[in-house]
């Protein structure tokens, strides 16, 4: 099941089983630029027995969504506002929002405006809030967590993939608003990159599956090169009283100070290390993952 909104987002519905509950979950993938995968979709759905509706999109410039012929439109505001649309469609006094990386970061970019819309936030492997305090990735974590850095990282992922064509891509994107490539052909290379890059996320690199297609390109470089420009959402979410839950892994690629930012930032967060897991918790431990979720949700 699936809608398309005004902004041609695809969204897949997977409707609550038994008794519905009155706040749906609205799940926000990695990315910029990412999609959703049957992966996705397979897993979340496990939250529908808890009679839970749970709506997951493709974000504009991936995966079933329309890909913009101004590249301009791709942006971190634009992303908050198709996710205010999605959310208008859904028709519900509340949501709770998953938010896995740059998920986390639009969680955080919508909260600042709609506190009222959200129930509670979920934020996984969660990305640095923007505008970036870089001080924070110098913030060393507590001993008895026990975190560790990934085998790899997303820098060796981009510096494996990218060569002097994909670079002049990008280039001519942020700094000139064209397409140098079609977006069949950046996209095709977005699927490799990801691929590389996804070394990073796990723990046990054999964990990561076959290549898969769907992230848009362009969606990806514009949407970061517009996060250096968006309003400060701090002031905003500052004390907020909204339930959050911090999902860290022991192998996160994200840096701890970053991680902390969140916990600081809200008046009632719960912190959770996820062991034997990369960024991508979801793919390593998918079932306590789940648990984790559930068990926050019927609080």
């Amino acid at each position: 099941m699936g809608f398309a909104n005004r902004f041609q987002n695809r969204v897949h519905i997977i409707p609550a089983k038994g008794v519905k509950k009155p706040f749906p979950i609205i799940f926000l993938n990695g990315g910029p630029g990412g999609s959703i995968t049957d992966g996705d979709i397979r897993l979340r759905s496990q939250l529908a027995y808890d009679g839970f509706d749970i709506y997951l999109y493709d974000q504009i410039g991936s995966g079933q969504s329309e890909r913009l012929k101004d590249l301009t439109e791709y942006t971190a505001d634009r992303h908050r506002r198709d996710l205010e649309e999605i959310i208008k469609k859904v028709d519900a006094d509340k949501v709770i929002l998953i938010g896995q990386s740059w998920g986390a970061v639009l969680a955080v970019l919508f909260a600042a405006e709609n506190q009222d819309k959200i129930k509670k936030i979920i934020f996984t492997c969660p990305g640095p809030i923007y505008p970036v305090r870089w001080e924070l990735a110098t913030i060393k974590a507590p001993d008895s967590l026990n975190l560790y850095d990934p085998l790899f990282t997303n820098a060796q992922g981009n510096e494996k993939a990218n060569n002097l064509r994909t670079k002049a891509m990008a280039f001519c994107a942020t700094v000139f608003g064209k397409k140098l490539a079609s977006d069949k052909e950046a996209d095709d290379f977005e699927t490799y990159l990801d691929y590389k890059v996804n070394k990073s996320t796990v723990m046990d690199t054999t964990k990561i599956g076959k290549a898969e297609a769907g992230g848009g390109f362009y969606a990806s470089v514009m949407t970061f090169n517009s996060l250096s420009k968006v309003q400060d959402p701090r002031p905003k979410i500052r004390n907020s009283t909204i339930p959050i839950l911090v999902m860290k892994a022991k192998y996160d690629n994200q840096k701890w100070g970053f991680t902390n930012e969140y916990c600081e930032l809200f008046t009632n967060p719960q912190l959770i290390i996820i062991p034997n897991a990369g960024h991508a918790i979801s793919v390593e431990q998918p079932e306590l993952y789940i648990k984790t979720i559930r068990d926050f949700l019927k609080e």
